[in-house]
């Protein structure tokens, strides 16, 4: 390999690494929303409302956490 193609092998490598970043954060979102889901019956209607609005923060959480760790991951490259 010519150390002309180095620039582009590396970035090629770092493309795979951030995809499968994505793809592992995913996996890991989609298993602990697994756990969570669980149906509870006889709720009330505030009851609902309110668990609403937790998976809603919930899930801004999941995406700011996976945000973050994609940026240091990057930073860190």
């Amino acid at each position: 390999m010519m150390d002309d193609d180095l620039p582009e092998t590396v970035k090629k490598c770092l493309d795979v690494l951030e995809e499968n970043i994505e793809i592992l954060a995913n996996l890991e979102l989609d298993l602990e929303d697994e756990k969570e889901d669980e149906l509870t019956p006889d709720m009330e209607l505030h009851q609902l409302y309110d668990m609403t609005e937790d998976v809603a923060e919930s899930s801004r959480l999941k995406r700011a956490e996976s945000n973050f760790v994609r940026r240091q991951t990057e930073d860190s490259l």
